[in-house]
């Protein structure tokens, strides 16, 4: 199969990694890719956000599936796009990806299809939880304790796009839940956790993630599956009857609540960073599964969890989220890969043959291990390998995992 795989972070690289290893894989095409992903496949200098320049392409190379990666071509149409031309796609349409790009929208359909939710509130009066309606790359949420806060976050998020929502604010570890969705049925994979605040201890600024592990203790094969039930499946049911079926990966992103799990949101595409987690401990053929899903039978073919752990460590820019890193030459990765862990690229970029520094997230590194203390261990030593001016991680990813896990 020739397949073009959309977008240029860290999420693709992983998908990239996994695609690659498929039997039915004859050509890898990424729009527009990093450096990392070009030692896997062709790079083609096409923004996934220009729908007909990636059209042309698509047709140009005459791929036979295009999986697209990130949420913001998604939320715009991209996939409507493609498949009006006859091209499969991974990924939901535009009516369908509105689960992501609109939180009011996320609201009604979690209303209507009875899953349980953080609340609306009227008003913006802590204790409470603002949000930006529309992508905010995942920063437009400011968890508010105080009314200095309050007024803070409002700030903050009045150069979003969008109405604000208001909501609950509630309290409990939070799990990222994924199902396969061929418009019609679901397929649970693994649970993850993903580290969102910038600093140890859970503390600073929201930010796109800065750590994640999978699976989660507590949360085997069964449990995940209940979860999918209780998030996943109704909604897909809810979006078909509103004529929008959702092809793709839903993602819920979940609070367990000691009233019972709540869903904070839902996502229209593979989590950024947990993918990097995820698909590690994931057997079976990724592409023959994309390709089935996309076909409208995402139960044909086998994948399953290996019942070993992954642990993904973020390298940032020294002043992530506030700003990112530009230029900075890079040391280490071939070192940290030496190890055995994996190095996903998200924001880098060539200059005179040289990885330097190119966004806020610049690297993940992923230690694979037969459990999560396993895993995190791989993970550190490899990224205690990596270097540049101002480099910046979490040292506390999956830590009270990894000790609860030893204690079961």
């Amino acid at each position: 199969m020739r397949v073009l795989l959309v977008g240029s972070g860290g999420r693709e690289h992983a998908l990239a990694w996994k695609l690659a290893q498929s039997p039915l894989l004859t050509e890898l095409h990424v729009a527009p890719g990093n450096p990392g992903i070009a030692a896997l496949g062709q790079c083609h200098p096409v923004r996934a956000d220009d729908a007909e320049a990636m059209l042309g392409l698509a047709r140009a190379l005459a791929v036979d599936l295009v999986v697209v990666g990130p949420e913001v071509p998604l939320v715009a149409g991209l996939a409507d796009v493609l498949r009006a031309m006859g091209i499969a796609v991974f990924g939901p349409s535009r009516g369908a990806a509105a689960i992501e790009g609109s939180k009011t929208f996320a609201k009604a359909v979690m209303a209507a299809a009875g899953v349980p939710a953080a609340a609306t509130l009227p008003e913006p009066v802590a204790p409470c939880v603002l949000k930006a309606d529309g992508l905010a790359a995942g920063k437009g949420v400011v968890v508010c304790t105080t009314q200095a806060e309050v007024e803070a976050g409002l700030v903050e998020l009045e150069a979003l796009p969008g109405p604000l929502v208001v909501e609950e604010l509630l309290d409990g570890p939070e799990v990222s839940v994924f199902a396969l969705c061929d418009g019609v049925s679901v397929r649970a994979l693994p649970v993850a956790q993903d580290a969102k605040r910038a600093f140890d201890g859970d503390r600073g600024p929201n930010t796109g993630g800065m750590g994640t592990f999978a699976p989660v203790p507590g949360f085997d094969g069964a449990a995940a599956e209940e979860l999918v039930e209780l998030t996943c499946r109704p909604v897909l049911a809810e979006l078909a009857e509103r004529g929008h079926p959702f092809v793709g990966v839903l993602f819920a992103g979940l609070m367990l609540t000691p009233d019972g799990p709540r869903v904070l949101e839902y996502n229209c595409r593979f989590g950024d960073p947990e993918t990097q987690s995820l698909l590690p401990i994931l057997t079976g053929d990724l592409l023959a599964t994309l390709a089935a899903t996309a076909a409208g039978d995402v139960g044909s073919v086998p994948l399953e969890a290996s019942g070993g752990a992954a642990v993904t460590v973020v390298l940032t820019g020294g002043d992530y989220p506030a700003r990112g890193d530009q230029g900075s030459p890079i040391t280490g990765i071939e070192a940290a890969e030496v190890t055995g862990a994996l190095v996903f690229h998200a924001g880098t970029a060539l200059r005179d043959g040289e990885v330097v520094t190119n966004g806020g997230r610049i690297l993940n590194v992923t230690g694979v291990g037969a459990d999560l203390a396993a895993a995190r261990a791989a993970a550190y030593a490899a990224a205690d390998l990596i270097s540049w001016d101002g480099v910046r991680r979490r040292d506390d990813i999956a830590l009270a995992a990894s000790a609860s896990a030893s204690s079961l």
